[in-house]
C-alpha cells in the first residue's frame, strides 16, 4: 500500500477512536491511560509538561474534520492552564509544549485574541529565562543549582519565539530563539550527528561544564527522544529563520536516527542502551517520524536533496507501519492509542501509554494526508 493511501486508512481510525473519547473524557489533562482510561492532571500538576498535547490532540482533529466536540475539549483545557501562569515554579522552558499545542492552535484556527494573549504570555515567559551568556536555563529551584542547565527538548519550544517575533514585530524573540539554537549546535550535538540530552554550563561564562546522562541510558549514550526533538527542531529554526546552519545539522541529526533505525521499526529508548532490558519508546518514534516528514517536506520545497528527502520518508513511514500495526489500540472504548512509551530509561514503569506519544503520531499520520494543522 502506497504511504498515503495507508495514512488515509490510519487517519480514518483515529478520527473514529477519538469521536469517542472525546465524547467521554470531558475536559481531563492526561498523561497516561490506566486499564485503558485517562488518568488527569488538573489537580495533580497543572503545571506537567505534558498537560497541552492533549489539547493538541483536539485541535488537530478540529483542523481535520471542523467537528464542535474537538473545539469544546480543547478549550476546557487552555482555561485550565491559566493556572500555570500564576505559578512561578511551575513556568519553565516547556511553554511551547503547553501552549503552542493549545493557545496558539486556538489562534490559528478561531482567531481567538484570549487566546493570542496566552500565547504571548507564554512567549514572554519564556524569554525571560534567557541567559544573556547564550541559553535558555531548564527548570527552576531555589539554590541556582539549576541556573545552567540546558536540554535538548527546548528546541522544540522555540517556535513560541519565532512565531511571538512575526506576531508582535519584535526581534527580541527570534534573537533570542536562534542563541539557544546555536547553543544546541555547539554543545549539545556530537560530530557524528548524535544528541546530548543535558548539557550544564557556567550560568556566568557560558563553558562547557558537564553532560549528564538525563533520561537515556547514560552518560554518552544517546537518548532517542533527544534525538527525535534534535532532527525536528533543527528542521522549525530552519524554517523560521532560513539559516543554512539550521538545516545542515537537522539532516546531520536525522541521518545518525536512520543509520540507526533497527529493521522492524521499533525504536528503544536509547540507540546504545544494552541487549537487556531492551524497553522500546513509540512516542520517540512518532516524534521522529513527524519530524522526518517536516524535514522531507522542507527538502522538496526548496528544491534540493530530493535523495535525502525519500530517505526520511522511507524512516517515517518504516517507523509508522510498526507504530501503527504493531503498538497501536484502535478500540474506540480505551483511551490512548500508543501503547509502549517509555519516560526514562532509569525510570521504574516503562513501555506504558503515554499522551505525547498519540499526539505526534496524529500529527505524523496527517501531515502525509494534508489534514494537519501546522503549529509550529
Amino acid at each position: 500500500m502506497a504511504l498515503k493511501d495507508f495514512a488515509k486508512t490510519v487517519s480514518e481510525k483515529i478520527k473514529l477512536k477519538e469521536r469517542a473519547i472525546a465524547g467521554r473524557v470531558g475536559d481531563k489533562i492526561p498523561y497516561t491511560a490506566i486499564n485503558g482510561v485517562f488518568d488527569d492532571w488538573t489537580d495533580k500538576n497543572i503545571c506537567w509538561w505534558t498537560n497541552g498535547f492533549f489539547g493538541g490532540m483536539m485541535w488537530q482533529l478540529y483542523g481535520a474534520t471542523r467537528e464542535e466536540i474537538f473545539k469544546q475539549r480543547a478549550e476546557g483545557i487552555e482555561k485550565k492552564l491559566d493556572r500555570n501562569f500564576l505559578d512561578y515554579y511551575g513556568m519553565d522552558h516547556d511553554s511551547g509544549f503547553k501552549w503552542l499545542t493549545t493557545a496558539h492552535a486556538n489562534n490559528l484556527l478561531t482567531g481567538n485574541k484570549e487566546s493570542l494573549n496566552r500565547f504571548l504570555l507564554a512567549a514572554a515567559n519564556l524569554a525571560g529565562r534567557y541567559n544573556p551568556i547564550g541559553f535558555i536555563r531548564a527548570w527552576n529551584d531555589d539554590s541556582g543549582n539549576n541556573a545552567g542547565w540546558s536540554i535538548i527538548d527546548c528546541l522544540m519550544n522555540l517556535p513560541l519565539l519565532y512565531l511571538a517575533s512575526e506576531t508582535s514585530g519584535d526581534p527580541r524573540f527570534k534573537v533570542i530563539a536562534m542563541h539557544q539554537a546555536d547553543t544546541a549546535i555547539k554543545h549539545f550535538i556530537r560530530e557524528d550527528g548524535s544528541a546530548r540530552h543535558i548539557v550544564i554550563l557556567d550560568p556566568n561564562t557560558g563553558y562547557f561544564v558537564d553532560e549528564p546522562g538525563g533520561q537515556g541510558f547514560g552518560r554518552g549514550s544517546v537518548w532517542t527522544r533527544g534525538q527525535s526533538w534534535a532532527l525536528y527542531g533543527f528542521t522549525t529554526s530552519y524554517l523560521h529563520t532560513k539559516e543554512a546552519r539550521y538545516l545542515d545539522t537537522a539532516i546531520l541529526c536525522a541521518d545518525y536516527f536512520v543509520e540507526h533505525i533497527p529493521s522492524n521499526g521499533r525504536i528503544p529508548v536509547d540507540f546504545k542502551q544494552p541487549a537487556t532490558p531492551d524497553y522500546t519508546d513509540s512516542c520517540a518514534a512518532a516524534i521522529a517520524s513527524s519530524g522526518f516528514l517536516l524535514l522531507a517536506r522542507t527538502l522538496r520545497e526548496s528544491g534540493k536533496k530530493k535523495t535525502l528527502a525519500e530517505k526520511y520518508e522511507a524512516a517515517a513511514e518504516k517507523m509508522l507501519c510498526y507504530l501503527v500495526e504493531m503498538d497501536s489500540d484502535w478500540n474506540p472504548d480505551t483511551d490512548n492509542i500508543l501503547k509502549s512509551c517509555t519516560a526514562a530509561y532509569h525510570d521504574k514503569d516503562h513501555e506504558y501509554p503515554i499522551i505525547y506519544g498519540d499526539y505526534y503520531l496524529i500529527e505524523a499520520i496527517f501531515r502525509i494526508t494534508g489534514e494537519e494543522t501546522y503549529l509550529s
